[in-house]
């Protein structure tokens, strides 16, 4: 069965930092992109950072750029969001999302090295990991 196991978020104050992991099984994801996305009480999941499978494409959503870093560590098949800075809008459940082909997220595509196939090599979503930044 593959799976993707979000952890990390907490509680925080305005100003500090998390690092959410996700964590996956049953398959590798060297291969894969690595999505982030964040949906807010009430509002629609939006993407705010991907990562191609080499790593040569990184893309943030204005709104966090400069304060989040994604990365992905294929030895231990753990993406990671690390978070600085944190703001009560950065309040949310946080998800990841694992692509064989593609993540695109505005003009930017974030590509994986799987050409999927029937049921071979599909999205795979993790179940999220909460965030609430508050004082």
């Amino acid at each position: 069965q593959l799976r993707l196991v979000e952890s990390g978020g907490e509680l925080v104050q305005p100003g500090g930092s998390l690092t959410l992991s996700c964590v996956a099984s049953g398959f590798s994801l060297n291969y894969y992109a690595i999505g982030w996305f964040r949906q807010a009480p009430g509002e629609e999941r939006e993407g705010i950072s991907c990562i191609s499978y080499s790593r040569a494409t990184i893309y943030y959503t204005d709104s966090v750029r400069g304060r989040f870093t994604i990365s992905k560590d294929n030895g231990k098949n753990t993406a990671y969001l690390q978070i600085n800075g944190l703001k009560p809008e950065d309040s949310g459940q946080y998800f990841c999302l694992a692509a064989p082909a593609r993540i695109r997220m505005s003009d930017t595509t974030c590509a994986g090295g799987l050409t999927p196939s029937g049921v071979q090599y599909l999205d795979v979503w993790g179940q999220g990991t909460l965030v609430t930044v508050s004082s």
